[in-house]
């Protein structure tokens, strides 16, 4: 599994997004120009935060983002699922990986994958949006 550079940059920008001022709207140009990430690729990676949930936006004058939750209540493997979709490393790793795999019965390294992926599960799912700040 790679972690896609989308994704990269939204783990980023959120956490810019919670590490401001409650009452500071963060602006796309804000989060472009201090991240160093791309003005249009941000726009959409935040667009996607948006419409799953992690982020509202402000418009206007003076808008920007700002967190939908508080940073604590936010998983860091929700935000890379949103972003990245499936995140399985290999297929007979995922929920139905041995439906999807014809050597599943016969296969030395399945166990050996799963343990890779509930390892990877885990550290996501263990870590919040608060503990990157």
């Amino acid at each position: 599994m790679k972690i896609s550079i989308k994704t990269q940059y939204g783990l980023r920008a959120i956490a810019y997004v919670a590490g401001s001022s409650k009452d500071h709207p963060c602006s796309v140009k804000e989060i472009s120009v201090c991240e160093a990430m791309p003005f249009d690729f941000l726009e959409k990676i935040l667009s996607k935060l948006e419409k799953t949930g992690f982020v509202y936006a402000k418009k206007g004058a003076g808008g920007g983002y700002f967190l939908a939750r508080p940073a604590k209540n936010i998983r860091l493997g929700e935000i890379v699922s949103a972003l990245e979709g499936n995140t399985v490393i290999v297929k007979c790793a995922g929920a139905k990986g041995s439906d999807r795999c014809p050597n599943s019965r016969r296969c030395k390294t399945k166990n050996f994958w799963k343990k890779v992926q509930h390892s990877i599960e885990n550290a996501l799912n263990s870590a919040t949006l608060a503990d990157l700040l």
